[in-house]
């Protein structure tokens, strides 16, 4: 069963297809996805998001939650967890939000929850964040959830024409 979490003001639940266009519009939008490793230009592009989100729990691999207000569910963001090694104790954690939503503290309060949740019911040791180094408000977050740069990855990935780098974040469940 999907473990549904709930915040002082929000509810964390499973994305479903029903999410399909909120999860376009935020995955298609530039300000968005100008530091995030994926992005869509069609409704119909999409679908590869909500497959790997579902993937993720069918394969048990991780989980990502759809971000919305108890009190009409419309999905306004995503947060979880993903490249989950057992044999490590470890995962990637990953988060996006509809612009809308933004500096009103619900994504710390969203990630705090998960972090929460990977820790004490999943148990793992180690939680690790890759942010393209321009992502000054990811960073931010990180720093504010307690995690630590462990270094920087240069000329990491290539994207839009040139190459990018990429800082790694790591938080222990002893921080």
């Amino acid at each position: 069963m999907f473990p549904n979490l709930y915040t002082k003001r929000l509810l964390l639940r499973q994305i479903n297809q029903d999410d399909i266009e909120q999860v376009f519009k935020g995955l298609s939008h530039p300000d968005v996805t100008r530091h995030y490793g994926v992005s869509y230009q069609t409704l119909p592009e999409t679908q590869a998001q909500m497959n790997w989100y579902y993937a993720l729990f069918a394969q048990q691999t991780g989980i990502w939650w759809g971000l919305c207000f108890p009190e009409n569910q419309k999905l306004f963001g995503a947060c979880g967890f993903n490249n989950l090694s057992r044999q490590h104790r470890k995962a990637e954690i990953g988060f996006w939000l509809l612009p809308e939503y933004w500096n009103q503290g619900l994504m710390f309060e969203a990630v705090d929850a998960c972090i929460d949740f990977i820790f004490n019911e999943i148990r793992l040791h180690r939680l690790e964040a890759y942010l393209e180094t321009p992502n000054l408000a990811s960073a931010a977050l990180l720093q504010k959830l307690r995690f630590q740069q462990e270094g920087t990855f240069r000329d990491y990935e290539y994207k839009n024409g040139q190459y990018v780098n990429l800082a790694i974040y790591s938080r222990l469940c002893s921080d």
